[in-house]
């Protein structure tokens, strides 16, 4: 049996942040990412979101003997959903890939919006510089929706689990795309 793969557009482009096996550049077609909130959270969080006009860089990652459950735990408040015909990738033809979105009767639409924990954002940010250089960073803002909402620093506390140290250019780098955006950024 071949493993499946999944298809991650935010914190699992960052390898530091996990251990699943030959990760590798995909583009997800047909979909772009959003910050989203769901009860089950408490904070916003990334989410892919069905837009026919648009794709979105990522990575994808093999799921060994297709043993989801750990994945799954780390992305609840997801559901899990077929991808293979919309990734574009190096893998050979007929791999099952998946992708985790949020769906939008779980989205939680009050205000006002949940914050972001800057060290998350620093995480996803880290990933896509690594795997795409600064044009993927630029790709990974542009590519993004609903960045209205407080961005909490949290860097000297960080709450994200997977929380990664940055070096003081790739903090800068997060810095410079944030306040490109419609962010409000607030001290943690």
């Amino acid at each position: 049996m071949k493993n499946p793969y999944f298809f991650g557009y935010g914190s699992l482009v960052n390898v530091s942040t996990h251990t699943y096996v030959d990760p590798r550049p995909a583009r997800l077609s047909g979909w772009k990412r959003a910050w989203v909130q769901a009860e089950e959270r408490g904070q916003a969080f990334l989410t892919a979101v069905r837009a026919p006009e648009f794709e979105i860089d990522g990575l994808v990652a093999a799921v060994p003997d297709a043993d989801w459950v750990a994945l799954d735990q780390r992305e609840y408040a997801y559901e899990r959903l077929a991808a293979a015909k919309s990734v574009t990738h190096d893998l050979p033809t007929g791999t099952d890939i998946q992708v985790y979105a949020v769906a939008p009767a779980v989205q939680h639409k009050t205000t006002p919006a949940y914050p972001v924990w800057m060290s998350y954002l620093d995480v996803v940010v880290q990933g896509y510089l690594r795997v795409f250089g600064e044009a993927g960073v630029a790709g990974f803002f542009e590519t993004t929706d609903n960045w209205a909402r407080p961005f909490v620093d949290d860097r000297a506390d960080p709450k994200y689990p997977r929380a990664q140290v940055l070096s003081t250019s790739e903090q800068e780098l997060v810095d410079h795309w944030l306040a490109q955006t419609a962010a409000e950024r607030v001290m943690g």
